[in-house]
């Protein structure tokens, strides 16, 4: 059997039981015919769908997975454990239920995935062995025949095949057994050959037979592969959004880097510097047998000649700067910009968004100045104030009592019933105060001092000015 639902395991039917068996041990079991060729037509593009989203190397697991290697890609997400949330969210939203795992080797990783994950699971690679030592021996990508075998023998678990002798098991199930073993805990190599997409625009550099290791051999090589790509680019009016350039080294391993940017583009300085910013972190072993330049994501990049208007100054483009600190920090929000929201609740009138997103054509009030800072959650503070529309005299923030000198307001704004059915009433009135020591804060109360259900009258810190 290659599948078995959730029904089935239930039961104790896993993939690779025979069929015979399976039926034994339930009556009713439902057994219909593989389609090997769709499922694999299937893996495959769920591998290119990764490959152009999550990282520059990735294949297809037979029958029902994905390998990925995550080196240099996941603080792109923001570390390992959002990566794998990001992952298995984004086919849950196309309808695919995933579990992923994050371990030291292929092997630890694909038996986390599919017994432990729920729905992920990041292990260090120092504690992948013992990760797996409590798994089936199911989990070691065996043919069934020989997980018939060794159940016969009475092994049923990773670890008791971790702690037996190896001869006698080689000689009577063969290499393979203890390949698989090795493999799973991290002592033998299991190279991923990278599934490439045929649409992608993409050049290479071969060096047979003599391998290149040093930095900047390997920087110099690729300012001559993003030269190449950009001329190919430029042939399709196209511009590069992500790239990807991966090192194969004499071993079988590949050494990968990813950059993206902040719009589409084909400048040989500016790609170039982006890439070789990152040639750091390439570990070429015992040297490099060929480099590959690939434009994973392009959008249409069509030169516009620039208007002859020599009074008017030309918009500042900051999207190089942009483009170096987002591949420092990461693509997971770390960095944005700040524009007003569709809301009059201060939490609510401020978005992230995209550093190059259009600006939109909301503003914030301007008969209302608004603090520099605004606490991500208002704070509780204690208060003494004549109700309904006088400031307080003093207040106690963090601990530390404050006297009043100066006070304006209140401004009074309502809740958002059409957004929560609890706002229907509410209302806050704000304040601001200035202490004795200079201080200017931003204060409200809930409820508008007359009518109970306003608000119950508790006094909260939102934000700071200057």
């Amino acid at each position: 059997m290659l599948a078995a639902n959730d029904a089935a395991k239930g039961l104790g039917i896993y993939p690779g039981a025979a069929a015979a068996s399976a039926q034994a041990m339930a009556a009713d079991l439902i057994i219909q015919d593989a389609d090997l060729v769709g499922d694999r037509d299937g893996l495959e593009k769920l591998a290119l769908w990764a490959l152009k989203s999550f990282s520059p190397i990735v294949a297809a697991d037979p029958p029902d997975g994905l390998v990925i290697d995550a080196t240099g890609a996941a603080h792109l997400k923001g570390g390992e454990a959002a990566y794998l949330k990001d992952l298995v969210h984004r086919l849950a939203e196309v309808g695919v239920a995933g579990r992923a795992a994050v371990s030291g080797s292929w092997g630890s990783a694909h038996a986390l995935a599919r017994y432990i994950a729920n729905p992920t699971l990041v292990v260090d690679s120092a504690d992948s062995g013992r990760a797996i030592a409590g798994l089936p021996v199911r989990a070691l990508r065996l043919p069934g025949e020989m997980i018939d075998g060794l159940s016969k023998l009475g092994f049923e678990v990773v670890g008791e095949l971790e702690a037996s002798a190896r001869a006698p098991l080689v000689h009577r199930f063969g290499p393979e057994l203890m390949r698989r073993l090795d493999q799973a805990y991290g002592r033998a190599g299991e190279p991923i050959e990278p599934v490439e997409a045929p649409e992608l625009v993409q050049v290479r550099r071969a060096f047979a037979p003599e391998p290149i290791s040093a930095p900047e051999t390997l920087a110099r090589y690729t300012v001559k592969l993003v030269q190449a790509l950009c001329t190919a680019l430029e042939e399709r009016d196209l511009g590069v959004r992500v790239a990807d350039l991966r090192f194969h080294r004499v071993d079988n391993r590949i050494e990968a880097v990813r950059v993206a940017t902040a719009k589409p583009v084909r400048d040989l300085k500016r790609l170039s510097r982006l890439l070789c910013d990152k040639i750091e972190t390439v570990d070429p072993g015992f040297g490099i047998e060929q480099m590959v330049l690939a434009a994973v994501a392009t959008e249409p990049l069509v030169w516009k000649p620039q208007a002859n208007d020599l009074t008017t100054p030309a918009p500042p483009d900051v999207s190089d700067l942009i483009d170096t600190l987002a591949n420092r920090l990461g693509q997971s929000g770390r960095l944005y910009r700040l524009d007003p929201g569709d809301s009059f609740v201060p939490e609510r009138s401020v978005q992230r968004v995209a550093p190059t997103a259009m600006a939109t054509e909301l503003a914030w009030p301007e008969n209302w100045p608004r603090p520099t800072r605004l606490l991500a959650r208002p704070e509780p503070v204690t208060a003494m104030a004549l109700l309904p529309d006088q400031p307080p005299t003093a207040f106690t923030w963090r601990g530390q009592r404050r006297r009043v000198v100066r006070a304006d307001g209140p401004e009074r704004i309502h809740g958002e019933w059409w957004r929560r059915p609890g706002e229907l009433w509410a209302a806050r009135d704000y304040f601001q105060l200035e202490t004795e020591t200079g201080e200017r804060f931003w204060v409200f109360r809930r409820g508008d001092g007359e009518w109970g259900p306003s608000g119950d009258l508790s006094w909260w810190m939102h934000g700071l000015f200057g």
